[in-house]
């Protein structure tokens, strides 16, 4: 198969599971290579997601690994026989990796769940809220570069807003609702908007209110995205070098702990939208 120059995230998280797979049985890189009638630096390209890897090689390799795990099996079928180019394909070359990679992660989500504290997260923004953060960063980015970047985090909003949208949930604080990134009608209409799409029946809105007791999870930002299963989940961290995507099984199950924790302490849907609606009057 062609080589990649730059492997989008999903490709790598094939490459990595496969990895797995291949040091749960215990065989090296050669060993299943000379198992597929490959070479070890063509396994070890594909392990790193810049090769690709054929069904029926895929096939053959959970059946030389014992992998018994049929439902881990056919995701990982689909992951490789998938040929999407989705939207975010027309901001390749326009908007770093990142961008792109999350997008397309989000497009194979079974669930999202995000934990926001300065921020409205991505998915629920308005575009004057959007552009007032991305006009905000330092170095100063010049419009041709703004515009792009707004117009791609409007386009992400599709996976709540298509016929078969994503189930969607939501846990904000207080801290991200009330900081007004842009002027305070930027800020109401980006309230109302969180009303507004709470409504749906798939997407769920709660709020963490500044007088809560006992709430030291302040920084539990996130973004938990559900794979076909949950081994296949990921985690996206915003991190000072950049976006980071989590996928290790045992981070994994602290930020679903995490996430429970968090929304355990959160107002409940009606009250959230209650308190979302009178910050909204008051402004």
């Amino acid at each position: 198969m062609t080589m990649r120059n730059q492997p989008s995230a999903r490709q790598v998280r094939l490459g990595t599971e496969l990895r797995k797979l291949r040091e749960a049985a215990g065989k090296s890189a050669r060993e299943v290579a000379g198992l597929l009638g490959s070479s070890s630096t063509h396994m070890s390209q594909i392990e790193a997601g810049s090769s690709g890897i054929s069904e029926e090689r895929l096939r053959r390799l959970a059946a030389h690994c014992a992998c018994a795990d049929a439902e881990l099996i056919e995701a990982l079928v689909a992951m490789t026989t998938d040929r999407t180019r989705g939207w975010w394909e027309e901001y390749r070359g326009v908007l770093p990796t990142p961008f792109l990679d999350l997008s397309e992660l989000d497009h194979h989500a079974a669930f999202r769940h995000d934990v926001a504290v300065i921020h409205v997260p991505g998915l629920l923004q308005t575009e004057d809220y959007t552009r007032a953060l991305f006009s905000y960063m330092a170095p100063e980015l010049p419009r041709s570069e703004v515009d792009p970047r707004v117009s791609h985090r409007m386009r992400r909003r599709v996976v709540i807003e298509r016929p078969d949208p994503i189930t969607y949930e939501a846990v904000i604080h207080e801290a991200a609702l009330r900081i007004r990134v842009g002027n305070r009608s930027v800020t109401r209409t980006q309230l109302e908007r969180i009303l507004e799409v709470s409504d749906a029946q798939h997407i769920t809105v709660r709020v963490i209110p500044f007088d809560l007791d006992d709430f030291a999870g302040a920084g539990s930002a996130m973004g938990y995205l559900g794979g076909p299963v949950p081994r296949l989940d990921t985690v996206v961290r915003d991190a000072p070098h950049g976006t980071a995507f989590v996928d290790s099984e045992a981070q994994l199950a602290h930020f679903r702990t995490l996430f429970r924790k968090v929304e355990a302490a959160s107002l409940s849907p009606g009250h959230s939208r209650d308190f979302i609606r009178k910050m909204a009057k008051e402004l």
